[in-house]
């Protein structure tokens, strides 16, 4: 999982609707979706918006301040929990302090996106654009969007980029001056996936894990300096 959106907007701006539409437009093109919602109640009560959310995508995480839909009794944090979802994109519902991912503006008025945009906004959604973003009002665009153009960073604020925070560096990929690649924290010397998913690490910790590893390897019979592929299944 490597594309990434967060759909962004006060109460009632029609963000799970448009979620829902997008959900079912990439389940159309046989794309898994893992979602993730942001919401101020509880999990506890049937025909919410989560509810409907959940029946649609391929699996879901769900956040408030004071629960996580995966049971822990806890606040946990959007990525603690990716390498338990197993879709090919992420939506994500709210989140707008998550400076990790681009997102789409879903404004009741223009001088919205002053509050919500942050750098990180690609593109608005609905009844109400701004004089600066492409706006879109075909689901099958925002698809397109998604997949052309989101992404993810780890969001360790880890600083290896140049770039003081994950935030910083995603604002300059959404404005074309940096890429992706541009994060030091994956794809680097030392590259783990848990399910499928890359874990993020500061440089500091990639040359702690990568010299430890090294050095009890090279104590085993068999060992040559070279590229090390290790496979641990969790059980």
């Amino acid at each position: 999982m490597n594309r990434a959106l967060s759909l962004v907007g006060f109460k009632k701006s029609g963000k799970t609707k448009l979620m829902l539409d997008l959900i079912r437009e990439l389940k159309k093109r046989d794309i898994k979706v893992s979602a993730a919602k942001f919401c101020h109640h509880n999990f506890d009560r049937q025909d919410t918006d989560t509810d409907k959310i959940g029946s649609e995508a391929f699996d879901l995480a769900g956040f408030t301040e004071s629960e996580t839909l995966f049971y822990w009794s806890e606040k946990k944090y959007l990525p603690d929990l990716l390498p338990l979802m197993s879709g090919d994109v992420l939506l994500v519902e709210g989140g707008k302090t998550l400076g990790w991912l681009p997102r789409v503006l879903i404004l009741k008025q223009p001088e919205d996106a002053a509050e919500l945009d942050n750098g990180l906004a690609l593109a608005t959604w609905g009844k109400v654009g701004t004089d600066y973003l492409p706006h879109l009002n075909n689901v099958e665009e925002l698809a397109d969007l998604l997949l052309n153009k989101g992404f993810m960073l780890p969001g360790l604020d880890c600083g290896s980029c140049g770039y003081e925070a994950c935030a910083d560096l995603a604002a300059k990929i959404v404005s074309g001056i940096a890429a992706p690649g541009d994060c030091l924290a994956r794809g680097a010397g030392l590259d783990i996936k848990v399910n499928g998913i890359p874990l993020g690490m500061n440089p500091f910790v990639e040359r702690v894990i990568s010299k430890s590893i090294l050095g009890m390897l090279s104590e085993l019979k068999g060992y040559s300096p070279g590229e090390v592929e290790i496979k641990i299944t969790g059980r």
